[in-house]
């Protein structure tokens, strides 16, 4: 695996992203697709309207999980780097920061990470700028 660093940090796992994603992408267009070919027909509209309604919901599902996964990994990089800002200053992050920029601190490495997070609160800086100012990468692998 190669290092980690701002130009690949962003994890893209091909099952999920290229596979599932568009299949349910083409599935809702398909049932839409045999919803409208079906409306005259009234021995076919409700099972036309029932895979359009699956499709809607299995495209929620796919939406949800994702965002519940990424939200309950904020909330854990929020702690862990609460935790390590307080090992190494002896205080608690500012609480300015944003999970976004808290997001993008954790990938600077401890030499770097009170004083960037002390200009990111300072100066209103956005998750990308912080990840762009990251002299020494950081990596996380354990982000999905």
């Amino acid at each position: 695996m190669t290092d980690q660093n701002y130009a690949n940090h962003r994890r893209y796992v091909a099952g999920f992203h290229g596979f599932v994603f568009p299949l349910l992408v083409l599935t809702l267009g398909g049932s839409v697709t045999n919803l409208v070919l079906s409306w005259g027909n009234h021995d076919r509209v409700y099972n036309a309207s029932l895979i359009l309604a699956l499709t809607l919901a299995s495209l929620g599902l796919f939406v949800f999980c994702r965002v519940f996964a990424l939200k309950a990994q904020d909330r854990a990089i929020r702690a862990e780097e609460n935790l390590r800002h307080f090992a190494l200053t002896g205080k608690l992050l500012d609480p300015r920061l944003t999970i976004r920029q808290v997001i993008g601190l954790r990938f600077a490495p401890d030499a770097e990470f009170a004083a960037l997070a002390k200009r990111a609160a300072e100066e209103g800086l956005s998750e990308d700028d912080i990840k762009k100012s990251v002299k020494n990468w950081k990596a996380d692998t354990y982000r999905v």
